[in-house]
């Protein structure tokens, strides 16, 4: 019947044959939701999975484009206009049926698991957007699961989910975008609460899209973001105010600095835009006050992830923030020479914590790992500002300290890598000094310094050249890091089982029980370690008569048992006697 189908609607699909298939799918669909008496009234009964998997693929295959056929005949030829089916004269006789199908699609939607089937739903859903628009109930539902999917799905069915969702948007801006945004944000902030290697690249994807879709009208996304900006501030007031733990942990958590990310991203994203420019100022100053609340070395994993924020806001905005000044008070608060207390086998991974725990202080992976974060927030933060006029008077400071870390700093790695952070950001102080001084225009021709820092930007800077090669290297470093931590996940190792020192040496008694009996008296170990080396003897003389002579002459001349003065037979006695192997931990040296 469903071949049947598949052919009449190719040919010519009329309402009444619509109507039947409509009533054939959601009949199926209930069996799906296990409601067995919709499935029982409908007209007709899906009983074999062969039959269920050829109706519904049907559906999502053909069934829509003849449909679109009935209604509108030909194809139009700009693909970009949406076309209204509620424009067709057919409408009305397939208003119902067609409710009917969309309803049973979002329950089909919801129920399937495998990830294939659930892509080419979300794909059908896509094209069958204009339908959806023309129920408001029904695009509600598709919307709120859709939400669903674009946080927790596999990766193809998210990036399918937000596809449906920025169409909807895009064309009912005034209908769905606001309440799409807060449940957006509310369902982010839901699942940004803990931080790991692999929910990293989910939270990220997160970020983008949402910003993507706030980006579509910066009126509606200036609403939200002063309202969300709002209550972080007020969380951050309460902690400062207080001085609880309670309180700083309200502001110290994954969920609040991600949120601080957001609107960084949001602010970057749409600027130049005279809506949004009033919340730069407010944003900036709720992150520096999230690094000033709690400015210990245990908190410099939140402080680098907020001058992340704070630098790409700075650099994307042209604002300048003072981001600089909390970079390089680290240098001053840490001794880079004193010996690390304990040694760490792996590095610190800085992008999945917020906070060191005491012990990591004290390792040397520590030091290591925050030397190369001060290397990457400096160079990243400078070269956002390489191009301005007043490099050399904003690197100065930078300079100044740089060569008072390597004036005092002993440990060669730690100075090899600042060294040559200073020889770039010197070299790129230089070049703009030399173009300073090739200028006429004074430094009040703010549209003469505007021009001139444009034209440096696009002539670019030695700081520049090298941010870009610098860049592409260590994206390739992250890129192998994560390669290579996924290939060893998928190796099956097998599972090494230690056993303490006192079950294997019963073990070993029982096992050489026949070779070294423990428990008999030394005249049987004697005898016994005797006739094995008469046997042996005897043997080696029958095979091999000229190397007994060897033998035989190296001991007359002073061999090793010779020289110890024992006999054979006492060598064998007492390696059968001797005392158990002793086991001795290795004393290892921090130098080592």
């Amino acid at each position: 019947m469903v071949e049947r189908w598949k052919q009449a609607a190719k040919q010519h699909l009329t309402p009444k044959l619509f109507h039947e298939v409509v009533q054939a799918f959601r009949a199926a669909v209930a069996i799906t939701q296990g409601d067995q008496e919709g499935a029982e009234a409908s007209k007709f009964q899906v009983t074999d999975s062969a039959v269920f998997n050829a109706l519904v693929t049907f559906c999502i295959r053909d069934l829509f484009g003849c449909l679109q056929k009935l209604l509108f005949g030909k194809a139009s030829k700009d693909s970009s206009r949406l076309l209204q089916p509620s424009s067709s004269p057919l409408w009305g006789k397939l208003r119902l049926d067609v409710k009917a199908y969309l309803s049973s699609v979002i329950q089909l939607v919801a129920c399937v698991a495998e990830t294939t089937v659930a892509a080419a739903l979300l794909q059908h859903v896509g094209s069958s957007v204009p339908y959806f628009l023309t129920f408001p109930k029904q695009c509600r539902m598709l919307l709120k699961r859709m939400v669903v999917l674009w946080s927790t799905g596999e990766e193809t069915l998210r990036v399918l989910a937000f596809l449906v969702l920025i169409r909807v948007c895009r064309h009912k801006k005034d209908t769905f975008l606001s309440p799409v945004l807060k449940q957006m944000y509310i369902t982010y902030v839901r699942n940004c609460k803990f931080t790991s290697p692999s929910t990293l690249p989910l939270i990220s994807f997160m970020q983008r899209t949402l910003t993507e879709l706030l980006a579509l009208d910066t009126s509606v996304a200036y609403q939200h973001a002063f309202l969300y900006i709002r209550q972080l501030a007020i969380h951050l007031r309460s902690a400062m105010t207080t001085h609880k733990k309670e309180t700083h942990q309200s502001v110290y958590n994954w969920q609040f600095v991600h949120c601080l990310q957001l609107w960084c991203r949001v602010l970057s994203t749409v600027c130049p835009s005279d809506a949004l420019q009033p919340l730069i100022y407010p944003l900036a100053q709720v992150v520096l006050g999230c690094i000033k609340l709690v400015p210990t070395a245990r908190f410099y994993p939140l402080r680098m992830h907020c001058v992340r924020a704070l630098t790409l806001l700075s650099e994307s905005t042209i604002t300048f923030i003072p981001v600089l000044p909390f970079i390089l008070e680290v240098f001053q608060q840490v001794d880079f020479n004193r010996k690390p207390g304990r040694m760490s086998s792996k590095p610190i991974n800085f992008a999945v914590i917020l906070k060191l725990s005491k012990v990591n202080l004290q390792e040397k992976a520590y030091r290591d790992g925050l030397v190369e974060q001060l290397y990457d927030l400096t160079l990243e933060y400078l070269h956002s500002q390489a191009h301005s006029i007043a490099f050399p008077e904003l690197a100065l400071p930078a300079i100044l300290q740089l060569k008072s870390f390597l004036r005092e700093c002993k440990v060669a790695n730690y100075c090899r890598q600042v060294r040559q952070l200073l020889e770039k950001v010197q070299e790129n102080a230089d070049h703009i000094c030399s173009l300073r001084q090739r200028a006429s225009f004074s430094v009040a021709n703010c549209q003469a310094v505007d021009a001139w820092e444009k034209q440096t930007r696009k002539e670019g800077t030695p700081l520049t050249k090298y941010y870009s090669q610098w860049r592409k290297l260590r994206d390739r470093e992250i890129q192998l890091e994560i390669s290579g931590k996924e290939r060893l996940e998928d190796l099956d190792f097998p599972e090494v089982k230690r056993r303490k020192l006192e079950d294997k040496k019963d073990e070993d008694r029982v096992e050489f029980k026949d070779l070294f009996d423990l428990d008999s008296d030394e005249d049987e170990a004697t005898d016994f370690s005797e006739k094995g080396a008469q046997q042996r003897v005897e043997e080696e003389d029958e095979d091999d008569s000229s190397s007994s002579a060897r033998e035989g002459s190296d001991a007359d001349d002073g061999g090793p048992d010779a020289e110890a003065g024992l006999a054979p037979r006492e060598l064998w006695q007492l390696l059968a006697q001797g005392p158990e192997d002793e086991l001795q931990d290795l004393q290892l040296s921090e130098e080592d």
